[in-house]
């Protein structure tokens, strides 16, 4: 379905304004483009205006009322609405417990490792060499890193790939006289079942997941696409490294096993990762569940709390905690969302976002949010009648499973102000999916719509 060329527009100005958002930027009056070029911003900006009117609670029900009362949203659904303009929560209804979140847990994942790690953070994928003729191939929990090199230049994120790694590797090996040798891999920085248990058996063994590796490429997958995954990532990965290795004139013995590599072992090469920010961008845009599950194994790392998925959710409640949001009526079990034991409160989803709001170092949580009607897994959303006052306005993360669906995100209204959302459902009717998401759509659309003053 083509958009409304405004509705483009929308998208474009949107983008602009939370970009300034979340920035804290600041035009200065009568000053040119050329001029604020080379002018050095102030150490302290003014706080920004509230705008737009204050929402209240009886002007935001009866703006949801009709899209909440859709039956094909089952006997548990809910919304809660915070007015990120003013900070503080105006509306809620159907939470007095929590949801099944789907994909909205990424939200608490990459918020969690934007703050433990920071935005600038990269991952590093490396060899080393314990002794002459032995090189180690060490997995440093990348979880982008491809087989080849990309030659899109309009891929996003830029990453590292084993091709890169393996032609420097080989560059080192021959300035050092070696041209043979033995190759062993390491993927010892994550620890724990590979597989969560809370996972349904099927998703792997039909590609929805792989097992969770810190050395894999292309998320463990033998195709492109949603396919069969290597039932050992790292093993799969050695072995395509060793191909690129020969390919590079570098002989590799036919045996490649698990090794150690020791601190003491000498570095031959290195790929770094694409940035964190980046990385949390791309993870919340496609709803990418493998990579949502690497980071989570990096945020039990990032807070001393091991690299298993038990010691990543532990860190995610800490950090969660830390930064001022509530987790005691939360069941975290996994980063993705794919366990249906995980349990959500809308508030602690929403919260993710209105911390992303205030908080700079956390924008990339905002700026890979889906937008509706255009990217993500919202490219083909907000299509249907009644919603299109959200189409390119809003911006939500997505969740999916059968007879789960939510959209937690933001949105500016009419008259400006900056509403953050939680909408869900844990009970829908199978049968009733696409109308169930429609009517999440059309509640988003209509706090899009809204000055919601009374």
């Amino acid at each position: 379905m083509a958009r409304p060329p405004r509705a483009v527009f929308v998208t474009l100005a949107t983008s602009v304004a939370l970009a300034g958002l979340v920035t804290g930027a600041q035009a200065v009056p009568g000053q040119s483009q050329k001029d604020a070029s080379t002018t050095v911003a102030p150490l302290v900006l003014p706080p920004a205006e509230t705008a737009g009117v204050a929402p209240t609670a009886a002007g935001v029900q009866k703006a949801l009322a009709a899209a909440l009362k859709d039956p094909s949203l089952g006997k548990h659904s809910g919304a809660y609405v915070y007015d990120a303009s003013r900070g503080k929560a105006v509306f809620s209804t159907g939470t007095a417990g929590p949801f099944v979140p789907a994909s909205t847990m990424k939200l608490l994942t990459t918020v969690s490792a934007l703050a433990t790690l920071g935005p600038d953070h990269w991952f590093t994928t490396k060899t080393v060499s314990p002794s002459s003729g032995s090189v180690i191939l060490v997995g440093g929990g990348d979880p982008l890193l491809t087989t080849k090199r990309s030659t899109d230049p309009l891929d996003f994120p830029a990453r590292a790939s084993l091709q890169d790694l393996a032609t420097s590797t080989a560059n080192a090996l021959r300035a050092k006289g070696v041209l043979s040798i033995s190759l062993g891999y390491d993927a010892g920085l994550f620890t724990g079942p590979a597989a969560n248990p809370k996972w349904q058996p099927n998703y792997l063994t039909e590609g929805i997941a792989a097992p969770t590796s810190a050395l894999w490429v292309d998320e463990g997958r033998v195709r492109p696409g949603l396919a069969k995954r290597a039932a050992s990532p790292a093993q799969a990965a050695a072995t395509a490294f060793a191909a690129l290795l020969r390919a590079n004139g570098i002989k590799v013995a036919a045996s490649i096993k698990p090794a150690t590599a020791t601190t003491a072992a000498a570095g031959l090469a290195q790929v770094r990762s694409a940035s964190l920010g980046d990385i949390v961008e791309y993870i919340n845009l496609h709803s990418d569940n493998d990579g949502a599950e690497v980071l989570l194994r990096q945020v039990g790392l990032a807070t001393d709390n091991g690299g298993s998925f038990t010691g990543g959710v532990k860190g995610v409640r800490d950090t969660l905690t830390e930064l001022g949001l509530d987790v005691s009526k939360a069941r975290i079990e996994d980063g993705s969302g794919l366990s249906r034991t995980n349990q959500v409160p809308l508030d602690l989803l929403a919260g993710a976002v209105r911390l992303a709001v205030a908080k700079p170092e956390l924008r990339h949580l905002i700026s890979g949010l889906p937008v509706a009607g255009f990217t993500g897994s919202l490219e083909d959303r907000f299509a249907g009648p009644g919603t299109g006052p959200g189409t390119g306005l809003a911006r939500a993360k997505t969740g999916t499973l059968t007879s789960v669906h939510s959209l937690a995100g933001l949105v500016r209204d009419r008259t400006g102000t900056i509403l953050v959302f939680a909408v869900a459902t844990d009970s829908a009717p199978p049968a009733k999916a696409l109308a169930a998401r429609a009517a999440l759509d059309r509640a988003v659309a209509a706090l899009a719509n809204c000055g919601c003053a009374g």
